[in-house]
């Protein structure tokens, strides 16, 4: 028979969901995100951050944004936006692990890229994106 063991509250093992709650849908945080925050590029995306003193419960909020301009296709939009969600589902731990010492954390992750590029490469990028967010 197998065993059961807790966890403590300082040992919570890696959550890899993307609930509602972590997504930023607010229309007033997004003009103050994009008005306010502060942006580099790690091509074929695009990061915005705004770190805010204010805590809120999920302490990190995303969005994630593909040009109609650069790809006509919903197909091939909401393809890119699926892969990037999935590849920040995966590499989220990173910035769960460092808090934000009860500030919130909003980003918004943009490709920018005018060709779609396999999800490996989206994955690189966004993990250095994230990794770059912390230093």
């Amino acid at each position: 028979m197998g065993t059961f063991t807790e966890h403590s509250a300082e040992e919570q093992p890696l959550s890899y969901r993307f609930p509602k709650e972590e997504r930023l849908r607010s229309k007033k945080l997004i003009d103050r995100l994009f008005r306010e925050g502060s942006s580099f590029n790690l091509y074929p995306l695009r990061f915005v951050v705004l770190q805010v003193p204010e805590p809120s419960e999920p302490p990190v909020q995303i969005l994630v944004s593909v040009s109609k301009r650069h790809f006509k296709k919903a197909v091939d939009r909401n393809r890119l936006k699926r892969q990037m969600r999935e590849a920040y589902r995966l590499h989220k731990h990173v910035l769960d692990q460092a808090s934000t010492a009860g500030g919130t954390r909003y980003i918004a992750i943009l490709y920018i890229g005018k060709e779609k590029n396999p999800f490996k490469v989206i994955c690189k990028k966004l993990n250095s994106g994230l990794e770059r967010l912390l230093s």
